[in-house]
C-alpha cells in the first residue's frame, strides 16, 4: 500500500478547499495536508481547520500563500479565487510540485510566463470543464483532436434577453440553478465571464487554437465537456454537478479515488439538452476569444477588470449588464504590454493595476 500524498492546500476555507478537505477526511490513507493557507476572511473556520489538520505550515495572505507553494510536498492545490493566486502558482511551479489548478486566473494573466515555468504534465487542472477534458483526451492522441467543447449551464438567465437583464439584482445573480459556489464565481457564471476565462484557460492548458474551441450551453452541468476527434467520434465526461471528483482527480492524478462523489443514477430517467451560446445577450465569450488571440497581458486587463465591476455590481454600483460592458471598454483601451524579451512578472502585474485604475475610473463616472 502506497504512503499518503503530502497535500498543501491554498485557499482552505474557500469552496474548493473545504471540499478537498472533506476527501482528505473521507481518503485518510490517501493524503495528508502539510500545509494550509487562507486569505483571512474567515479566520474561525481557518483555525478549526489548522486545530484539525495539524499542518506543518499554516499562515494567513499571499505570502503565507507563497511560502506554503514552495513546500516540499507532492501536489498544491491552488484554490485561491482572482489575481492573488499569481505567485503562489509560480512558487508551485519553481518548486517542481505537481499543481492542481483551481485558480485559472493565475493561468490566464500569466499565459506564456506559466507554461513556461511549468513541466510536462505538471499542471492538473481542477475546473470541471478542464478536468473533463483532461479525461476525455485519454481517448485519443494529440493529432487526432478535432476540437474542443466546453459546456455551459447557461447559469441564472439562460434564455433571456439583453434588455431584460438590465434590472438583475445581486441575490438572482447569486442564485445559480445547478452549482454552489463562491460568490465572485457565481457572478462571473450569470454573466458567463467564468466561460470566457475557462477558453483562454483551455487554450492554454491544451495547447488548441481558439477557433477550435466551442462552448454550447447544457442547463443540467451533467456532461461537463467534450472532445471531439477528427473521425467524428465526441467523447464527454459526466457526472452529477459535483467539484469533487476534479478536485480529487487534481489531488491524486492521474488515479482516480473511489468513491470521490455519487455517480449519475442510470436507473432513472435522463435528458440532456443542448443550446447554442446567445452572443447578443452574453458577449463576454466572444470578448474573452478577443482578448485570448491579442495575448500578452490582454487576458490580464479582462479578469482584472471583471474583477472590479463585479465588486461594483455586488455593492450596488454598477448595474449586471456593466459588468461585461465595462470590461469591454478596458479592453478597447488596452495596449499589449509586453517586454523586449519575453513576458514577465511586472508586466502581468503592471497590467492588471492598469485595468482595475481604469475600470474604477469608468464606474465612477457611470
Amino acid at each position: 500500500m502506497r504512503a499518503p500524498r503530502d497535500v498543501v492546500i491554498l485557499g482552505s476555507t474557500g469552496s474548493i478547499g473545504t471540499q478537498a478537505l472533506d476527501l482528505v477526511r473521507a481518503n485518510p490513507a490517501r493524503f495528508r495536508v502539510v500545509g494550509l493557507t487562507a486569505g483571512g476572511s474567515n479566520r474561525e473556520l481557518f483555525e478549526a481547520q489548522v486545530r484539525e489538520f495539524a499542518p506543518a505550515f499554516a499562515g494567513l495572505g499571499e505570502q503565507a500563500s507563497i511560502e506554503a507553494a514552495s513546500m516540499s510536498c507532492d501536489v498544491v492545490l491552488n484554490g485561491i479565487t482572482g489575481a492573488v493566486g499569481l505567485r503562489p502558482t509560480l512558487a508551485a511551479l519553481d518548486a517542481g510540485t505537481t499543481l492542481a489548478l483551481a485558480n485559472k486566473e493565475s493561468l490566464i494573466m500569466g499565459g506564456p510566463l506559466v507554461l513556461d515555468r511549468a513541466k510536462p504534465g505538471q499542471i492538473v487542472p481542477v475546473d470541471s470543464e478542464h478536468s473533463a477534458i483532461a479525461q476525455c483526451l485519454r481517448s485519443g492522441a494529440p493529432d487526432e483532436v478535432r476540437r474542443l467543447v466546453l459546456t455551459a449551464s447557461g447559469g441564472p438567465f439562460r434564455g433571456r434577453s439583453r434588455a431584460s437583464l438590465a434590472t438583475v439584482t445581486v441575490e438572482e445573480a447569486l442564485n445559480h440553478p445547478t452549482w454552489a459556489m463562491g460568490p465572485v464565481i457565481t457572478i462571473n457564471s450569470a454573466t458567463l465571464v467564468n466561460k470566457g476565462l475557462e477558453v483562454i484557460e483551455a487554450h492554454l492548458l491544451f495547447g488548441i487554437p481558439f477557433d477550435r474551441i466551442s462552448v454550447v450551453v447544457h442547463p443540467t452541468s451533467v456532461v461537463h465537456s467534450m472532445v471531439e476527434f477528427i473521425d467524428g467520434s465526441t467523447i464527454a465526461q459526466a457526472s452529477p454537478p459535483t467539484m469533487l471528483i476534479p478536485i480529487a482527480l487534481g489531488m491524486d492524478w492521474p488515479e482516480r479515488v473511489p468513491r470521490a462523489a455519487p455517480a449519475v443514477d442510470w436507473t432513472q430517467s435522463n435528458t440532456w439538452e443542448f443550446f447554442p451560446l446567445d452572443d447578443e445577450a452574453f458577449p463576454a465569450v466572444s470578448l474573452a476569444r478577443q482578448a485570448g488571440e491579442r495575448g500578452g497581458t490582454v487576458p490580464a486587463v479582462y479578469n482584472a477588470a471583471n474583477e472590479v465591476a463585479v465588486d461594483a455590481f455586488r455593492t450596488g454600483r454598477l448595474p449586471f449588464t456593466g459588468i461585461v460592458d465595462t470590461v469591454g471598454s478596458v479592453i478597447a483601451q488596452a495596449v499589449d504590454v509586453r517586454s523586449e524579451t519575453a513576458l514577465t512578472v511586472d508586466d502581468i502585474l503592471d497590467a492588471d493595476a492598469w485595468a482595475r485604475e481604469t475600470a474604477a475610473a469608468l464606474i465612477g463616472h457611470k
